[in-house]
């Protein structure tokens, strides 16, 4: 029906709107027209026509108005189509193409880092990653040298100070350098802890000086001396090695040694602070010599009075340095039995010897041990003062003058003897001179000792004679002694 009514209706209808027929809509319409009377077609339906194509106008219009943009983009794309389907077409090939090439890149990456055997890539990956995490401790790792070097420099500058500051200081710097040891034993491959190691070496060296310089200091104290070597003893332990084979301790081993040649300089340079009055004496000696040379007499120059003030000054340092060396030695180092035996015998009279090892010994060290150094120390220091003796003490001319510095040096042999140094029979075997302007030497010196033992034994009968006092006898030389030297 609607086909028919569409053939009769066709003539009518524009030309482009020749292939409706085929548009549902226009056959439900046409459908629907044969059931329509004809009063309503010529009535009511051109109405019901026109009311629908108003509200479809007004639809549109909406519409329009609503979703003008996206019809616009529709448009705009729709007419592109004709562009992107070719590009479209092209870029899928060359995805096509490129996908074997990504796929062998995929297959070379998993080879290359597969965990299924050693890789060295990976393990240089996990280095890096492990230094990365760890990049804080390596950096306190490599401060500790500066650390280091920081706490000696300010030990060494406050080493002057008697406060604890010095102290802690230094013991700050030897436990970094403990800690520094520790991680080289923790880690002995390691060329990070090698190099920090290397640099604490040399931080520690210069503590070894600045401590070496203490001991060389003036008036240095027992408890600044004892701190100084046990410092020393953890700083540089080799300088306490053992000698010998039988491994007993020798005397503070090179460390002893060492503290006897410091405080020794110190000797020296204290009494080195004498050399105004030294070339005073040495003009007098130069005198003195011309005028024997002469034969001219006593009266053509000084009777020594610079040579006296000399002497009497280089034996009040040397007693008082002498007895503070050896002092201090015996307190820090605390000898053995055996040690001090054979160091007293090393220090009495001009006879006394090193012990000589037996035939075990000999076996078991054919150069034998060297000796402790307190024991051949003393006779350096004597040596000192004998020559010194020998050399200016002729130019005092003066009997009273004589004995007085002899006295002194009787006293200074017995301020040593306390520490088992007594060195009076020395000086009896000194050159004699038997010209008339000097006399005999020796024979002055055991004159001083007779006349010094007569008066010790005197008070010790005064102080023995006295009942409330049980033990005279062992004071009354302490106090002759002390009455004398006062």
């Amino acid at each position: 029906m609607a086909d028919h009514l569409y053939e009769l209706l066709s003539p009518h209808l524009p030309s482009t709107e020749t292939n409706i027929s085929r548009d549902p809509t226009t056959i439900q319409y046409l459908n629907r027209l044969p059931t329509l009377s004809l009063q309503a077609l010529q009535t009511t339906e051109p109405q019901s026509l026109t009311q629908s194509a108003y509200s479809t106008l007004l639809s549109l219009q909406a519409l329009s108005n609503r979703s003008h943009k996206s019809f616009i983009a529709s448009a705009d794309s729709l007419s592109n189509l004709h562009a992107s389907i070719p590009n479209l077409t092209r870029q899928a090939q060359e995805l096509r193409d490129v996908i074997p090439n990504l796929d062998k890149e995929a297959v070379r990456f998993s080879s290359k880092y597969s965990r299924a055997a050693d890789n060295a890539t990976l393990e240089q990956r996990k280095k890096v990653m492990r230094l990365s995490r760890n990049v804080d401790r390596i950096s306190d790792i490599l401060e500790l040298p500066t650390l280091l070097a920081t706490a000696v420099s300010s030990a060494a500058a406050s080493s002057g100070n008697a406060g604890t500051s010095f102290s802690t200081t230094y013991s700050a710097a030897l436990d970094l350098y403990a800690h520094i040891k520790r991680l080289q034993t923790l880690y002995p491959d390691s060329p990070l802890v090698k190099d920090v190691a290397a640099q604490a070496e040399d931080a520690m060296k210069e503590m070894t000086s600045n401590l070496i310089t203490t001991l060389r200091s003036q008036n240095l104290r027992l408890a600044a001396a004892m701190r100084t070597v046990g410092w020393l003893r953890r700083v540089a332990p080799e300088l306490d090695a053992l000698h010998g084979d039988g491994g007993a301790s020798m005397g503070g081993g090179a460390l002893g040694a060492l503290f006897l040649v410091c405080r020794l300089a110190n000797l020296v340079s204290t009494l080195e602070a004498l050399d105004p009055l030294r070339e005073l004496a040495d003009q007098e000696k130069q005198r003195r010599t011309r005028s024997l040379d002469q034969k001219s007499g006593t009266g053509s120059w000084a009777s020594g009075h610079q040579t006296e003030k000399y002497l009497k000054r280089y034996i009040e340092i040397f007693r008082e340095q002498s007895f503070a060396i050896v002092s201090l030695y015996k307190n820090i180092f605390t000898p053995d039995q055996s040690e001090s035996d054979t160091a007293i015998q090393g220090l009495r009279g001009i006879d006394a010897r090193i012990k000589t090892p037996s035939q075990a010994d000999r076996k078991l060290d054919p150069f034998q041990c060297l000796p402790p150094a307190l024991a051949t120390f003393p006779t350096h220091l004597v040596q000192l003062l004998t020559d010194t003796l020998q050399t200016y003490l002729p130019n005092i001319q003066d009997k009273t003058a004589r004995e007085s510095l002899l006295t002194q040096v009787l006293y200074c042999a017995a301020s040593l003897g306390r520490l088992g140094g007594d060195f009076s029979m020395i000086l009896t075997e000194l050159d004699e001179t038997d010209d008339d302007e000097t006399g005999g030497l020796a024979y002055e010196w055991e004159e001083v000792m007779r006349k010094h033992r007569a008066l010790a034994g005197r008070l010790e009968q005064l102080t023995g004679a006295n009942p409330t006092n049980p033990t005279g006898s062992s004071k009354g030389t302490l106090q002759a002694t002390s009455l004398a030297a006062a």
